[in-house]
């Protein structure tokens, strides 16, 4: 497989040339440079399962600042105080930084369904929900991290290629793939990516929510 440096230069790369494309399309420049920033920076995430640690240190670090610069945004129709804003932040960091870290190590095996498709748009989708409207920039920011997380699998799998013999390696097909050997981790991030993708409709407008009758909600708390 190739190596975390070879992973972060190509996405990087990838990134530059997303930012500069999408500013030749005249998309607005925070827009477009925090796009590109978003795919340089998704070429580490299928690494999260890594048993080195030093991925998962890494994005999450970042993951749990950028949570918690985008706080505010998601809050302002919340009527905190600012005491309470700040507090609100710390504790996201916090949650991201340490208590999602240390989740997600625990319940990820190193090539396992991280390494797939189906999380590479569960990652576009989290990006895309994440992130404050316009849409049109939402979409530009799940764009990255989709080009990002794909990169990262597409180096994986040519990495698995023995070209002196022309022929694969064990590795082959482990990154590129729809189901991994547990079906409970198979059936979960379909289910993820399920869920996810109604609310990324209801977000649109494609889809509209679930709307459980009142005296059906009554009934629940008997």
């Amino acid at each position: 497989m190739a190596a975390f440096k070879q992973h972060v230069t190509v996405s990087t790369i990838l990134g530059a040339g997303y930012s500069l494309a999408l500013l030749r399309m005249e998309v607005p420049g925070t827009q477009a440079v925090t796009a590109g920033a978003l795919c340089a920076a998704s070429g580490m995430l299928p690494d999260l399962d890594s048993p080195s640690g030093k991925p998962i240190q890494l994005v999450f670090g970042l993951g749990a600042i950028a949570a918690a610069f985008l706080a505010p945004h998601r809050l302002q129709s919340s009527e905190l105080t600012p005491e309470k804003m700040i507090l609100a932040m710390a504790a996201l960091y916090l949650a991201v930084r340490f208590g999602a870290a240390w989740m997600f190590k625990r319940l990820t095996v190193h090539r396992g369904m991280f390494h797939s498709l189906p999380a590479a748009i569960i990652a576009a989708e989290i990006a895309f929900l994440i992130q404050a409207p316009p849409y049109l920039g939402q979409w530009k920011a799940a764009g990255g991290v989709l080009l990002g997380f794909l990169s990262h699998l597409v180096l994986d799998e040519l990495y698995s290629v023995d070209m002196s013999g022309v022929r694969m390696r064990k590795s082959a097909g482990t990154a590129v793939k729809l189901y991994s050997s547990s079906l409970v981790a198979t059936s979960f991030t379909w289910l993820l990516l399920g869920v996810l993708t109604y609310f990324v409709g209801i977000h649109q407008g494609y889809l509209s929510p679930i709307d459980i009758p009142a005296r059906h909600l009554s009934l629940l708390h008997h």
